[in-house]
């Protein structure tokens, strides 16, 4: 088969990595790609279609990439980014007659418009928060004023993982509703805001391989949003992961799989927009039971790189299956017997302004079976690897533990230096405080 990709960051070079493993690929394409996923495909950094969804290059792009896939006769192609489904990828390709692995933009309004989103759930009864959305911010502020602190302020709209404000003091919700509708902080991703009630748990991320109809769940994990140890600080597009999350127990991902996923699914279905492609749903367990807390349209970033080590079955079955509509007929096989874990090295400075072009060393010495280097924010400069994100690098291990994932990603991540080089030092601290009672 002739597979392409979309995207360049360390969600696709996961997937690039394990889609290489597939003896029926026999060429991988990228667009863009990266450094690190040229490892495994030809990159074609001329489609660049990690542009906003906003962005009316994008549409551009997508046309110059569809016509490029039909004339290379392109047998599946997999759709990494939440901008390029939001912006109609996969419906320009389907139409076209190309077979597509992810969501429709009107499925994938699930992560683009929060608002969709919550008003889909309170209709079919899916737990979440209790929530607001608002245009202005004035009677935002009224509402928010009423509810008190701990609260939680979103842009409705894709703000690459940074939208969602979990305010503890008044004073902070409303200036983030000022910021996101005033100041247009998000762009037109703030034009509308939701304002939801605080959820007392701890997170999870849930993600199921769906056809329309049917699903199949993957491994479960756990992201660490915000910048600083202790989960302080500000939100990041997620500073590392782990899997298993132990807080997900078999009830609750049975629970989870009934009440949220299912139900859903065949909403979106009634609607006419029949949901393909992966469902990531982030989910809070409450003293409740889970509740949604976001959905995404999309492959989580850091959770894909540590989901994907523990996915045994081959991605592109998987991914076929469920362009096609057959998951009901798809075995799905994890490693349920190992623990990977992932930590996020990132720009000093991220997630506000950082420098870009610092040089990259020490990556030859990474090597192991266990241990896989994925490229979140890289490039080539005159054949020197430098800095070109925010979040640079993924350090993934493997182990037949949970601590001995840890250890082993932060030991190999000693070898690797940039100038500014900050990661956090207590990924996966929820689950080895819960070993240690």
């Amino acid at each position: 088969m002739k597979i392409l990709l979309i995207g360049k960051g360390g969600r696709e070079h996961a997937l690039a990595w394990k889609l290489a493993q597939s003896s029926r690929v026999d060429r991988l394409f990228a667009a863009p790609g990266s450094p690190g996923i040229a490892d495994h495909a030809t990159c074609l950094p001329q489609f660049h279609v990690d542009l906003s969804a906003a962005d009316p290059g994008l549409s551009k792009q997508i046309d110059d990439l569809l016509e490029w896939a039909l004339a290379e006769q392109i047998d599946l192609t997999v759709v990494g980014p939440e901008d390029a489904l939001a912006a109609g990828l996969v419906d320009r390709f389907t139409a076209a007659g190309l077979l597509c692995f992810g969501p429709t933009a009107a499925a994938a309004r699930i992560e683009s418009d929060k608002s969709f989103s919550k008003d889909l759930m309170e209709r079919i009864g899916v737990p979440t928060a209790a929530h607001r959305t608002f245009t202005d911010s004035a009677t935002a502020v009224e509402y928010i004023r009423e509810q008190g602190a701990p609260i939680v302020v979103k842009a409705s709209g894709l703000a690459a993982g940074k939208g969602a404000i979990v305010a503890h003091t008044q004073d902070e919700a409303e200036a983030a509703v000022r910021e996101m509708i005033d100041d247009d902080i998000f762009g037109a991703a703030g034009d509308h805001v939701v304002v939801e009630q605080f959820m007392e748990g701890e997170e999870a991320s849930l993600f199921a391989i769906c056809d329309g109809e049917d699903f199949v769940t993957l491994v479960t994990a756990q992201d660490h949003k915000a910048i600083g140890e202790g989960d302080t600080g500000p939100n990041t597009g997620g500073m590392g992961a782990y899997a298993p999350a132990p807080v997900m127990t078999e009830d609750l991902l049975q629970r989870a799989e009934d009440e949220v996923i299912r139900p859903v699914l065949s909403e979106l279905q009634r609607l006419g927009t029949p949901y393909k492609g992966v469902l990531y749903c982030g989910l809070m367990i409450t003293e409740e039971g889970p509740k949604v807390v976001e959905f995404n349209c999309r492959f989580g970033d850091p959770e894909t790189q540590v989901i994907l080590p523990l996915l045994r079955s081959d991605l592109v079955d998987l991914c076929e299956a469920s362009a096609q509509g057959t998951i009901a007929q798809t075995r799905i096989e994890l490693d349920e017997s190992r623990a990977a874990v992932c930590v996020v090295a990132a720009s000093e400075g991220y997630p506000n302004a950082y420098e870009k072009g610092l040089a990259i060393d020490g990556l030859a010495s990474v090597e192991g079976e266990d241990v896989v280097v994925f490229h979140a924010g890289t490039r080539m400069i005159d054949d020197r690897l430098v800095t070109a994100g925010g979040r640079v690098l993924g350090m993934t291990a493997v182990a037949d533990d949970l601590p001995g994932a840890v250890d082993l990603a932060y030991q190999t991540l000693k070898a690797v230096q940039f100038d500014g080089m900050y990661y956090r030092r207590d990924i996966a601290h929820r689950a080895l405080d819960r070993d240690l009672g």
